[in-house]
């Protein structure tokens, strides 16, 4: 998992945490809003992830999540 992004602006760490989801959501629109945001806040934008483009795989399901049971008969 990436690092926690650090800052002293509370609106700019929200903003690098939600960029951090949508990277790994593959939201490649949105993580350039975001940036966007950033840059009108006064922060340098972050280098452009090439993981952006394709969505995170998971071999396993976020906690408090369960699976899906696929085959119920």
């Amino acid at each position: 998992m990436a690092e926690e992004p650090k800052s002293t602006d509370p609106m700019i760490a929200a903003l690098l945490r939600e960029r951090e989801g949508l990277v790994q959501a593959g939201l490649a629109d949105r993580v350039a809003q975001v940036d966007e945001q950033l840059r009108q806040l006064g922060h340098r934008t972050p280098v452009p992830d090439g993981d952006a483009k394709a969505p995170a795989s998971r071999s396993t399901p976020p906690k408090g999540r369960r699976t899906r049971a696929r085959d119920s008969t």
